[in-house]
Formats: structure tokens, sequence, C-alpha cells
């Protein structure tokens, strides 16, 4: 059951024509629940309506969450509607903190690198990194400084020092160059951003460095292919029901239809709230959020977008 949390919009700040800062705060000034950097909270939109959003502040702050939303042309509603319904004062629900992003407790050195809105995540791993003192380094990917957010902090004296910024209408700054960049074997990569440019640069990092020193979260998923199953059966761990799943209905939307709790909000594969454990069966993964060695366990299975290559899956719920 998903424990919701009420909150103030202290403050609404619209940076861009496309994208607005929101600080979220406890409305009787109270402490919020820790997180940790590249953490992100689910946002109640409105009814039925639950998108996610990176926190970008340093996680020693206890008395705000900050969040950056893109209204994005293109989108399923949430975004638009944060855009037009939240402003100050307004008091919303937010999820606890989660993270399928940390940063890594390693001496190394941090490269981050960032595409558009995906740079939320990665602020809040360079606030901390510059408080510990880390070694790292941002890369902030952008069109144009209208599709940029947090350019004040970036180019900040705080933060100047250890900030590129790769701006494609500006002749001055330099074009991204991933096997540069990761040159060092001490390199650990983090990268965030949508689905088509986190593919672009591991097409270059995959072939740089190993592939455990590469971390990314998805703003967008990748597309889906078409499932090439003809259907497979699901078995609760708990209860022992047994439900078909048919190529057109993902597993979460049959066991939602038949009164079985699960956990879903991305619904694309990206968030990671329904993440559950597989006790039986081997998953044929769709999502963009666990990780390698999360895939190859064969443990763990996505909801809300993965299917099945054998002809049965019981899962832990």
């Amino acid at each position: 059951m998903r424990k919701w949390l009420e909150v103030e919009v202290f403050r609404r700040d619209d940076v861009t024509d496309s994208i607005s800062i929101f600080e979220l705060r406890h409305p009787n000034g109270e402490a919020l629940p820790a997180f940790t950097a590249g953490a992100h909270i689910d946002v109640k939109v409105s009814d039925g309506l639950i998108r996610q959003y990176s926190l970008s502040n340093d996680p020693i702050e206890t008395s705000r969450y900050v969040i950056a939303v893109l209204n994005e042309p293109v989108s399923r509603g949430g975004s638009k509607a944060i855009h037009e319904t939240f402003q100050q004062g307004m008091l919303i629900l937010v999820g606890e903190p989660r993270n399928y992003f940390p940063l890594e407790d390693a001496d190394d050195t941090f490269i981050l690198v960032a595409g558009g809105i995906g740079v939320t995540p990665i602020l809040a791993m360079a606030r901390e990194l510059r408080r510990l003192e880390r070694t790292f380094e941002v890369h902030y990917c952008i069109r144009s400084r209208s599709t940029g957010a947090f350019l004040d902090v970036f180019e900040s004296p705080e933060f100047k020092d250890f900030v590129i910024l790769h701006i494609d209408d500006e002749t001055n700054t330099p074009g991204l160059n991933i096997e540069e960049i990761v040159k060092t074997d001490k390199s650990r990569l983090y990268i965030c951003g949508p689905a088509g440019f986190i593919n672009w640069v591991l097409t270059t990092a995959e072939a740089c460095m190993p592939n455990d020193r590469i971390h990314r979260e998805s703003f967008t998923a990748a597309p889906i292919e078409a499932p090439t199953d003809e259907g497979f059966e699901v078995e609760i761990a708990s209860t022992g029901q047994k439900f078909f799943i048919p190529a057109d209905k993902s597993v979460s939307a049959v066991l939602e239809e038949a009164g079985v709790e699960v956990l879903v909000s991305c619904q694309q594969g990206i968030c990671g709230s329904c993440i559950t454990n597989i006790l039986e069966g081997e998953p044929d993964h769709k999502d963009s959020v666990l990780s390698e060695s999360e895939r190859k366990s064969g443990r763990l299975f996505t909801p809300c977008c993965s299917r099945a290559k054998s002809a049965k899956l019981v899962l832990d719920l």
C-alpha cells in the first residue's frame, strides 16, 4: 500500500516557457522523510494520475523537496496538469522517496551526464559530491538555454569549475565526447535523460568501460516491442490464484482487473514502483529500470510492461 504525505507547494519558479521548478515543504514546517541523491518521489497529480519526479536538492536538506517539471508537448497528461494546476500555497500528495539510481560509495571519479530534464537527479548528485569534496564533473547537454534547467546553479561560483555545458545552438560550447571523459580506469559514469539520449551515450560508453561502472536512469521509456508470445500464465504465490495473460494486456492490468493489488505508477517500466520478486519461471524484461545484474538474476519482474519467456511465472504477491 502506497503511503502518501501531504506537502505544500511552497514556491514555484517558471524558469523557461516549458520548465517549472517546485519547492515542496511540510505544511507545518516539519522535516520530510530523508532521501539519497538520485531518488524520486511519486506525485499525485489527480485521482488515478500519478507521476514520478526526481529530487534535485541536496539530500542533507530535510525541510524541502525540489522537483523540476517539463511541460512536454507529447505526454500522457501529467506534466501538463501540473503546469496548469500546481500553484504556490496548494496542498498536494507525494510518496516517500525511493531510489533506483543511487551513487556508489566508491573512491572514483564520478562522471555525471545529463540530457535535458534528466538533469534533476544529476544535480542532487553534484550537490552531494561537492559537499563531500569528491572528484566529479557534470556534462549537461541541451538544445538551447531555453530548454535547460538550473543553469544559474551550474554557472555559479560553487559549481562552474565542475560543469561543462554542451549547448547545441552555441558554437562556443564543446560537443560531448564520451571516449574522452571516461578515459581513466577510476571513472564511474551516471547518465540520465530521454531514452534516445541514453542509448546514444551507451553506444560509446559500453565500448570504453566496464558495464558495472555505468549507471543510468531514463526519463522516457524506450519503445516496447509488441509481444511475440501468445500469452502465458501467472500464479500468485500467496493464494495460488492463476491468471492467463494475453498478448494485448500487461500482467498488472490483468491482476488489477481481478482485484489483486499491484503497486504501479508509470506503467512504462521506468519508475520501479511495481518491481516484484519471481519465485518460478523466466521473465522477458521490457523495462528500463532494472540493472543488467538484476536482469541476469531472473528474480525480479516489472508487471507493468514485462512478459515471460516461460509458459508460467510464479510471483511473490
